[in-house]
C-alpha cells in the first residue's frame, strides 16, 4: 500500500470494525503512520498539540487497528478499529452522529439492555431476563421451532414474524449469558475469511 505523504498530513478516517460506524477523523504524517503500524494502536499527528498523539493515551480508550486501506489516490486512509471505549471526548461512541448506522439489531440490543436496567416488573423483556438462562434458552428453542414450522408453510408474513420473535428472544438470551451481538458477529467474520 503506497501512501502519499509528500504534501505532509493525510486524513485518516476511523471506522468501527464491527458496526462500520465512522468514529472520527484525524491526520497522520509518515511517523504517525509508522507508529500506528508498529504498535497496533492509532496514532495521529495532532495539529493543535504539534506532536504525535496516540488516541487513548490519557483516557485509555485506545483504537486497536484491525485493517488499514488507502484510497485510490493514496492520499487518504480508512482505518478499521476495535475501540476500547468511547471515541469522542464528549463520551459518545462517535465524534459525528452518535446514532450513526450501527444497524437496527444493535439498537434493539441497547433497548433490551435498557428495559432490563429499568427493572420494570411490567416489562416482558425484563420478565424473560429474570427467569434466567434455562427459561430464556427454552423460549429461544420454542421460537426456533415456530420458525421451522412456518418455513414449511407458504405464509411468508408468519415466517417473518416468527423469525423476528426468534431474534428478539436470542438477544435477551445473549444478555442473560453476558455476551453481545458483536461477539457473535466477530465469530462470523472470522469464519468468512
Amino acid at each position: 500500500m503506497k501512501i502519499d505523504f509528500s504534501k505532509g498530513l493525510v486524513p485518516a478516517v476511523i471506522q468501527d470494525n464491527t458496526s462500520l460506524q465512522v468514529l472520527m477523523m484525524g491526520f497522520m504524517d509518515e511517523k504517525a503512520y509508522q507508529k500506528t503500524l508498529a504498535e497496533g494502536k492509532v496514532t495521529f499527528f495532532s495539529r493543535s498539540k504539534q506532536r504525535l498523539w496516540t488516541k487513548g493515551e490519557t483516557s485509555g480508550n485506545f483504537l486497536y487497528v484491525k485493517d488499514i486501506k488507502a484510497d485510490c489516490d493514496g492520499d487518504t486512509l480508512l482505518i478499521r478499529v476495535d475501540p476500547a471505549g468511547p471515541v469522542c471526548h464528549t463520551g459518545n461512541n462517535s465524534c459525528f452522529d452518535n446514532d450513526a448506522p450501527e444497524g437496527f439489531l444493535y439498537k434493539l440490543e441497547k433497548v433490551i439492555e435498557q428495559r432490563i436496567a429499568d427493572d420494570d416488573p411490567a416489562s416482558y423483556t425484563n420478565k424473560i431476563f429474570k427467569m434466567g438462562v434455562n427459561k430464556s434458552a427454552q423460549k429461544v428453542g420454542e421460537e426456533a421451532v415456530e420458525v421451522v414450522i412456518e418455513a414449511k408453510d407458504n405464509n411468508i408474513d408468519m415466517f417473518l414474524n416468527e423469525s423476528a420473535d426468534l431474534l428478539y428472544h436470542l438477544l435477551i438470551l445473549f444478555k442473560v449469558k453476558g455476551v453481545k451481538l458483536k461477539d457473535v458477529e466477530g465469530i462470523l467474520k472470522s469464519r468468512h475469511k
